[in-house]
């Protein structure tokens, strides 16, 4: 069956397909496949695996033909699909949850973390520039991390993964915000369920760990960087849209905060949705930007690589698929 995958992946999922008996053609180029040239690629196809980055919608599903059957969408996310254009075409989508994935963004949500409590970044350049001329007790000043409380919007398997790096190897506290209670870190790490209010004023360190939904869009905006600590640092490794850039920025110009590590932006792939704006995110030395590589670990990536063929397998098989997108 003819498969057409949206950017190059792992190998070894491609390797998959092929050994199923399957057709595969990927888009040869390092880029995201222009809109033209994905509808035209996907007409006639039984399964497309598609990146985040693709725009999966109703305009999508009927270019592509009635011979397609499932989307293996290669991110834990799938806010770039509309689910319910999906049904209504009898389209399966599955995503790429894995526990590789967690673990890489847990380490890298951490790394955020420890890299603005110490300054990293800002070290590295200063010492690269040629700036360092002799030690000094006033230079790069940072703060420790052991006593400081980690405050989670979103107790899920990745933000428990990183707050346990800072509770075991730290001795940080944990506190968290959820929709529901997660008993597992309240017993193995002490961790205790807070109103996000309540997270906001005493949290060190924020980290964002809920999906994009209506209800989570501009889930930080001003209101809640005013309730926290001039002290605090916040990290989003989640959604960009998540954080309300502009109300980010505002908080950095009045050092309302200390500072914030971002893997994903709100108007992704630009780093500033204003190009036109003084105050883009690149210019604070106490901003840390990742260009949403958090799962970015040769073997979270083979792991994703493996689940979506495995999925499209499944699913062209008849069979039912590993992770459906719910």
């Amino acid at each position: 069956m003819k498969i057409f995958v949206t950017h190059k992946i792992h190998e070894s999922g491609l390797k998959m397909l092929k050994k199923a008996g399957h057709t595969v053609t990927v888009y040869s180029k390092d880029e995201i496949i222009p809109r033209a040239k994905l509808l035209k690629s996907v007409k006639g196809c039984d399964a497309v695996l598609s990146l985040l980055t693709d725009k999966i919608n109703d305009e999508f599903f009927t270019a592509a033909g009635s011979k397609l059957k499932i989307v293996a969408n290669f991110a834990v996310g799938f806010d770039n699909i509309d689910l319910d254009s999906a049904k209504k075409h009898g389209i399966i989508i599955t995503n790429t949850p894995s526990e590789k994935v967690n673990e890489s963004v847990a380490e890298h949500t951490f790394a955020l973390m420890l890299s603005l409590a110490r300054r990293i970044p800002e070290a590295d350049h200063f010492a690269k520039r040629g700036l360092y001329k002799g030690w000094s007790p006033t230079l790069l000043t940072g703060t420790d991390m052991h006593g400081k409380t980690i405050g989670l919007i979103g107790a899920g398997r990745i933000g428990s993964m990183a707050a346990r790096c800072g509770v075991k190897g730290f001795g940080m506290k944990l506190i968290y915000s959820d929709l529901h209670r997660n008993e597992s870190i309240e017993k193995e790490l002490g961790a205790k369920k807070v109103s996000q209010t309540e997270l906001l004023k005493k949290a060190d360190f924020i980290s964002l760990h809920v999906p994009l939904l209506p209800s989570t869009r501009h889930l930080i905006s001003d209101k809640e960087f005013k309730l926290m600590k001039p002290t605090a640092y916040i990290v989003n490794t989640a959604r960009g849209p998540v954080i309300d850039e502009k109300a980010l920025l505002r908080a950095l110009k009045t050092k309302r905060i200390a500072g914030a590590g971002l893997d994903v932006f709100e108007c992704e792939p630009a780093i500033d949705c204003d190009l036109r704006d003084n105050m883009e995110l690149k210019s604070h030395d106490n901003v840390i930007l990742t260009p949403h590589i958090a799962s970015a670990t040769e073997e979270a990536r083979q792991d994703m690589s493996e689940i979506a063929a495995k999925n499209i397998i499944a699913v062209l098989k008849g069979k039912k698929p590993l992770t459906p997108a719910k």
